[in-house]
């Protein structure tokens, strides 16, 4: 309703360059009620919506499936740089078409934010990546990191966590196209030939200081006020509350990812429990879940030399070379490597850095790019900077989900590779499948309850029954159904006594 029914932004009466100067729901930035969110392109996209179809929501919905459409290409077509062609690119794209996290972004208008940052987001990483491929050996590169900064630019003015993919160019060009590990970083910008990557890294720092400072001053260099009932842990006066919450919330995005059985629309007020005490069983999630992370980044970032890393063949299709050598050794192909990413010079007739190309990167290196993939873009939400208006929302995870599926599909490879017998690699495989189809049911389940207000408040009644209840009161009212809306006003104040718009109501 305030982003499009009520947005006066969205009018044609309107100076379309309003939108540069007011919020996502047509509120003034400096405003002391704005909420700060600065989406400038997103509600250009709504205004052309509203000039083409007004408020039928048929063509706001078909240019959602039309961007998460848009949005999967783009990331196969990145997975391909990382698996090469074949099952594993095709099952990482099929886990990021199917997975039913995204039904929020897709089906619910608003998400458009999420998916139009993703886009432009995936379209900066994709040219940085060229810029990386052509440096040192053409004058075009420097345009394509202009068109990184470009596009990471419009990625943010969709959705202000689009400027993190800055931070994923700076470790895809340090981890996976030069194949450094953590303790060959600093010796390596050193390096005079290595003055590029130094510049490279440069430009994206500073483009990505000046865009943060850009939106800070424009909002009115002050940060956002929320309500109690948005984000409870943040309104708490115990430091010990706070902190074991906001620890323990990336905890349970996470199981949204793996496991998205149970999802909201809101997961606001006391939709997750504040965690008080140091005894209270849910820090175990925690501790397993810090745990478990920081391990996968060390032993990805301090490499090991007696893992073998499989080549382009054999992560392919799973076979091995004519010649029966189905994998490199960790050091012949770090070795190789190196040599390609730090020099020019030709051999044959061909430049060594195009060699490069050849070489996929190390199951280390692509663990490394999805942590990234996963964490960076997750950040904003974490309250870690600023606090921000919400406990959980499913939309946010949108970007960070690529990170996930790259985890899990490398995480697949792995263990396909590793598997001796034909009966257990077949496992493997039809096990991926099966995971891929129970998210594709889910997620058509799951668009059931965004065909109306009514299905999608009765949808999230266990999850978040006070404010679920009371949006059902609402449209219950709407619908003359006087009874059943005093029933459900009457049932979100027994789980919530203080909400005085639901006494009023009432």
């Amino acid at each position: 309703s305030r982003a499009i029914k009520t947005n006066q932004d969205l009018l044609p009466e309107t100076p379309w360059t309003h939108i540069f100067y007011n919020d996502f729901w047509g509120t003034l930035l400096t405003h002391s009620g704005s909420h700060k969110s600065y989406r400038p392109l997103c509600t250009l996209s709504f205004r052309i919506n509203h000039a083409v179809g007004g408020m039928d929501p048929w063509g706001y919905h078909l240019v959602n499936v039309l961007l998460h459409a848009a949005v999967t290409g783009l990331f196969t077509n990145f997975s391909r740089i990382l698996f090469g062609d074949g099952y594993w690119t095709l099952i990482a794209g099929l886990l990021f078409a199917s997975h039913p996290i995204h039904t929020e972004a897709v089906a619910g208008i608003v998400g458009r934010a999420d998916i139009g940052a993703c886009l432009f987001f995936l379209l900066s990483l994709m040219c940085y990546v060229k810029h990386c491929s052509t440096r040192g050996s053409s004058q075009s590169t420097w345009g394509w990191i202009l068109g990184a900064g470009l596009c990471a630019g419009c990625s943010m003015l969709w959705k202000e966590q689009g400027v993190t993919v800055l931070a994923i160019s700076a470790v895809y060009d340090i981890f996976v196209f030069h194949h450094l590990k953590m303790c060959q970083i600093v010796p390596a910008l050193y390096k005079r030939k290595n003055l590029t990557l130094l510049f490279s890294i440069g430009l994206l720092t500073s483009w990505g200081t000046a865009m943060l400072g850009v939106r800070l001053y424009w909002m009115g260099n002050k940060p956002p006020s929320f309500s109690n009932s948005d984000n409870p842990a943040a309104d708490s006066d115990s430091f010990l509350t706070r902190t074991l919450t906001f620890f323990y919330l990336p905890t349970k995005n996470l199981w949204l990812l793996l496991c998205p059985d149970t999802l909201s629309f809101d997961w606001s007020m006391d939709a997750v429990p504040l965690l008080k005490a140091v005894s209270d069983w849910r820090n175990l999630h925690t501790v397993a879940f810090y745990a478990g992370l920081l391990l996968l980044a060390y032993f990805s970032l301090k490499g090991s030399g007696n893992e073998r890393e499989c080549n382009r063949k054999t992560v392919m299709n799973g076979k091995q070379n004519a010649n029966g050598h189905s994998c490199h050794s960790e050091m012949e192909y770090k070795t190789l490597e190196v040599k390609s990413s730090f020099s020019s010079e030709e051999e044959n007739g061909i430049k060594k850095h195009e060699v490069q190309k050849l070489q996929l990167p190390s199951t280390e290196n692509i663990v490394i790019l999805s942590l990234s993939l996963l964490i960076v873009p997750f950040v904003p939400a974490t309250n870690l900077f600023f606090y921000v208006g919400f406990v959980i929302a499913e939309r946010v995870l949108y970007v960070p989900s690529m990170g996930f599926c790259l985890l899990v599909t490398v995480g697949v490879r792995a263990l396909y590779v590793k598997a001796q017998k034909r009966f257990l690699k077949n496992l493997v495989f039809c096990s991926t499948a099966a995971l891929i189809v129970f998210y594709g049911l889910k997620t058509v389940v799951r668009n059931g309850d965004w065909q109306n207000e009514e299905m999608l408040y009765r949808s999230g009644i266990k999850v978040n029954p006070a404010k679920a209840w009371g949006n059902l009161g609402n449209v219950l009212k709407s619908q003359s159904k006087i009874s059943e809306a005093e029933s459900a006003y009457r049932n979100a104040l027994y789980y919530r006594s203080n909400m005085a718009d639901m006494l009023y109501n009432l």
